[in-house]
């Protein structure tokens, strides 16, 4: 064994600047993943919509560049370009230090989204070069920065001055850093959503966008007077509605509180939490303030119209939602967030706050519309019915299958019951899953065959789903339970594998079983997804063996034809896998099982209604919407020809 290197003083480093966020980037922007990619817009988009909430910003124009970089514009105050006590002028300061910005003093923003006053410098840290313009004070004043380095000379201290000008507001242009990112091509798409999203929760600011990449013509503008009353309409637009929709706001305690309600037919829950401006993907105090009060006001109009009887139990939360999709919008002076991508909150207050202006709101509204409180109440019994059909079926489904070792040749599990360290390969196919049984590692690798294609959970009915014999063997073989807006048993700390992982050949079928699968994950166990549990194997097209020196496996196409560049003039011989069955035990498990040498890719969702609309359009039974889907994003798909 090597000598351990000495432990001294010179074992400590100090990281200098923003050299930690290059250092550790996933700190600040949850990914280096097209997901983290898209968060730098985000972090320069919500500054300005910062700049709207104090008053000073209408308008926002969000750029998608020919070259790749992003220029974000806004018609706020402009970022101070004075000295600041520090001895360099107050923007190079925003842009270059951690912690440096308006938002610690309660005077410049009441409310604001970045209040970790990183989000700026971040942005400068990961990109390759970043170029601002600040219109300010009757002068365009100038900085530049190449991976967070100022690399313009300050005049008299002070920044260089382009010209002259009677607006205000700052400009700034990045370009991603591909020695951080996965991929620096940001989706517009997902950009869009954002930005769609971002005007919704502000009625009064309008937002423009350009992706001059594919249409130079094109120019969206994102304005929606209605607000979160106008989401709350387009996240339904697919759904059959039952109830207009509720709009209930107040404040308590210097909180602004914004709750938009609407019911649909079918039976799913959709409740968005968002603070300042900020979507909070794992939602926070606030959703637990409004999901505790509105259970409390529906069951207490339930009993007072005799819906339920003295004997009988209330409804649970999940029965009164089934069928909800409702927007939370807080606006909170000293807002607490886990994480510097703010996916949850943390105040308490907040979730006194919620609590308060549903608890005196709703009943406001609905003791005036009694037939949108009568459709709540109708959705609640039909609920609670099917749930206590469901949690029947659950028991029959525990007590008929056991969590089994390659029972009727299903799951063969794995030695470890660690579940940090498990793993589970869901293969399709007899023929794949018998050579990966032979390739794995039995101490903490677990194979699940699956036989063909499993049903498509977006189509099918709750008991439909409980019965399909490949979907229960999951439930069981996971050990966590499942979600569905029917009651809710899932508990993810009883998951018995760290890693979920879809091993499905590298074609059209193969794809589509992935798909099947992900589509089942997403609306019955989302907790799997959203705590990084689920990955799809990245299992080789190609294996090229040249005359002289080591064979190489390849992954797409592309690969492939940057294999021939490199090697015009050698010969090869090149395999093609058809699919996994193809392979031997050993290939199985050099090119796929292997955690040494094999690709994963972990399943993220970077926008989730954005993704809950696609899955509905992919997965749903509405034929035209599904073809438009395909002829508008054709352009975007690797094909293997």
């Amino acid at each position: 064994m090597a000598k351990q290197k000495t432990y001294d003083e010179s074992s400590i480093h100090v990281l200098e600047g923003l050299e930690a966020v290059r250092m550790r980037p996933g700190m600040y922007i949850g990914s280096t993943s097209r997901k983290g990619l898209n968060h730098l817009i985000y972090e320069i988009v919500d500054n300005a919509v910062d700049e709207h909430l104090a008053g000073f910003c209408t308008h926002i124009e969000v750029t998608l560049e020919k070259n790749g970089s992003c220029t974000v514009s806004d018609d706020g105050r402009g970022v101070p370009v004075g000295i600041h006590e520090k001895g360099i002028p107050a923007e190079r300061l925003v842009y270059t230090t951690l912690h440096a910005g308006g938002k610690f003093d309660n005077e410049a923003y009441k409310t604001a989204g970045g209040l970790h006053g990183v989000g700026s410098s971040v942005v400068n840290a990961l990109s390759v070069q970043m170029d601002v313009q600040v219109r300010r004070e009757g002068a365009v004043h100038h900085d530049h920065f190449v991976r967070g380095v100022p690399d313009i000379d300050l005049v008299d201290g002070r920044l260089p001055v382009l010209g002259k000008t009677k607006e205000t507001g700052t400009t700034v242009n990045f370009t991603p850093d591909p020695e951080i990112f996965e991929t620096v091509r940001f989706s517009a798409t997902e950009v869009k959503s954002r930005l769609r999203e971002t005007a919704y929760l502000n009625p009064k600011l309008t937002i423009g966008f350009h992706d001059l990449r594919k249409d130079p013509e094109e120019h969206l503008v994102f304005s929606e007077p209605d607000g979160i009353v106008g989401f709350v309409r387009d996240l339904n637009k697919s759904c059959e509605t039952v109830t207009e929709p509720v709009f209930l706001e107040g404040t308590d305690e210097g909180i602004q509180v914004q709750v938009a309600i609407q019911y649909c037919n079918e039976f799913r829950e959709n409740v968005m939490g968002y603070c300042n401006n900020i979507y909070n993907a794992d939602g926070g105090t606030h959703l637990t303030g409004f999901k505790t009060a509105f259970t409390q006001v529906m069951n207490s109009y339930a009993r007072e119209l005799g819906i339920l009887k003295e004997k009988d139990q209330n409804f649970t939360g999940p029965d009164i939602r089934n069928g909800m999709t409702a927007v939370i919008s807080v606006k909170h002076p000293d807002p607490r967030f886990e994480g510097q991508t703010k996916t949850k909150l943390d105040n308490p207050d907040a979730a006194r706050a919620t609590a308060k202006v549903v608890s005196e709101e709703a009943p406001h509204y609905f003791d005036r519309n009694l037939e949108a409180l009568k459709a709540v109440l109708s959705c609640a019994e039909k609920s609670a019915k099917i749930r206590k059909t469901a949690e029947k079926a659950k028991t029959n489904l525990l007590a008929k299958q056991k969590y089994s070792f390659d029972t009727n040749g299903k799951l063969a599990n794995c030695i470890s019951r660690d579940a940090s360290k498990c793993e589970i390969f869901i293969v399709e196919g007899d023929s794949a899953g018998g050579s990966a049984k032979t390739a794995r590692d039995r101490e903490y690798q677990a194979i699940l065959p699956i036989r063909g294609k499993i049903l498509n959970v977006e189509k099918a009915s709750i008991d439909k789903v409980l019965a399909n014999a490949e979907i229960k063997t999951m439930i069981t073989a996971f050990g966590c339970g499942f979600s569905e807006g029917y009651g809710n048993d899932f508990d993810i700390t009883k998951l018995r594998y760290d890693k979920i992982i879809i091993m499905a050949d590298a074609d059209v079928d193969g794809a589509h079983i992935g798909t099947l699968l992900l589509t089942l994950f997403y609306r019955y166990m989302p907790e799997l997804i959203n705590e990084g549990h689920v990955y799809v194997a990245m299992p080789p097209l190609y294996k090229v063996v040249p005359q002289r020196g080591e064979g190489e496996y390849l992954y797409d196409d592309k690969a492939l034809e940057q294999y021939r560049k490199r090697h015009k003039n050698g010969k090869f011989t090149l395999q093609r896998y058809k699919g996994l069955g193809e392979m031997d035990p050993d290939q199985l498990w050099e090119t796929t099982l292997n955690p040494e040498t094999r690709m994963l890719r972990r399943i993220e969702i970077a926008d989730p209604g954005l993704s809950s609309d696609i899955t509905d359009i992919l997965m749903g039974t509405d034929v035209p919407p599904r073809k438009a889907f395909i002829y508008e994003h054709a352009g975007d798909a690797a094909l293997d020809v």
